[in-house]
């Protein structure tokens, strides 16, 4: 599958601060939807949930929507057939029209618990494994399926090899593509010893990269923690610019949440909040557009806010 063409700079449209944030009224190029917000219980007969199917119709007339899927369980254990991913996910992301699929490449099980920052064993006997799914998940999705990297806290058990070799190596064998999240990988860098950003952005191929994911976080308890609760770090903003310089993807997304986290995440809401998310989509469009520039491609043309 080739890569698909720039679309430019989105927000995740996130349920969680629908309620202070107005979403349709942002000067972006594209949304970016959490397919579980808006897919129908498995138990039940619909794929979407009761009233989001009109939601995203209405969403997606004046924007592209771009599906991106959390908690699909398709690097789990089961059966590939049986998980989230493939009984609701590929269907939402055709419904909804997206041009691609990001995607964690996280564990899963059908619990659905401790999976946010579970990544996968770094190791050749799960890039086999891992691979082997994402293809097939490709080919059952029929569009681009990019994997977006972990945050996690501790080093992975089991792990033979670096993250970023693992990312590398797993996108050649399986034909897929990247969602590189930047502030996961600062994240990572800041907890964990002997995590490089900098060797990171160095190893994976950047040309395979179809979307980058921004957001900012915060430290509790003696670790930094990728809670999408305040705005995008420096060395976040500096990693963005290196990648500009060597590659163009796709689309560039700002992520904001709620208290979904943890209990000790703070809540977002009011205008400096709204001010933040502002601010921080005003650098990514710049820092996109110049970049789309180098790279021979005409940036979109937006409406004022």
């Amino acid at each position: 599958m080739d890569k698909p063409a720039p679309l430019g700079v989105g927000l995740q449209y996130n349920p969680e601060i629908l309620d202070w944030f107005p979403f349709e009224s942002q000067p972006v190029d594209l949304f970016e939807v959490l397919l579980d917000a808006i897919m129908g219980p498995l138990d039940s007969p619909w794929i979407f949930r009761p009233g989001q199917e009109r939601h995203m119709q209405a969403l997606g007339a004046a924007r592209p929507l771009l599906a991106h899927s959390n908690y699909g369980c398709e690097f789990g254990f089961g059966r590939l057939e049986d998980t989230p991913a493939v009984r609701r996910h590929v269907a939402l992301a055709k419904a909804i029209g997206s041009p691609w699929v990001g995607d964690h490449c996280f564990y899963g099980d059908g619990s659905w618990l401790d999976i946010w920052s579970s990544p996968v064993q770094f190791s050749s006997p799960e890039l086999v494994r891992v691979a082997d799914r994402a293809r097939r998940l490709q080919d059952i999705y029929g569009m681009p399926l990019a994997h977006e990297n972990a945050a996690y806290y501790m080093p992975t058990p089991g792990a033979a090899m670096r993250e970023a070799e693992f990312m590398a190596r797993l996108v050649d064998r399986a034909g897929t593509w990247l969602h590189l999240d930047l502030h996961n990988v600062y994240t990572n860098s800041v907890n964990l010893p002997g995590y490089d950003a900098a060797d990171y952005l160095a190893t994976i191929p950047l040309d395979r990269v179809v979307c980058i994911h921004l957001a900012g976080g915060s430290w509790y308890d003696g670790l930094y923690h990728d809670w999408h609760d305040s705005t995008v770090p420096e060395p976040v903003w500096a990693m963005l610019d290196q990648v500009l310089s060597r590659a163009l993807p796709s689309a560039v997304i700002l992520e904001f949440q709620g208290r979904a986290h943890h209990p000790q995440t703070r809540e977002l809401g009011g205008a400096e909040d709204e001010a933040m998310i502002a601010a921080d989509l005003t650098r990514a469009k710049a820092a996109w557009d110049a970049a789309a520039r180098r790279h021979g491609v005409q940036p979109p043309v937006r409406e004022i806010a």
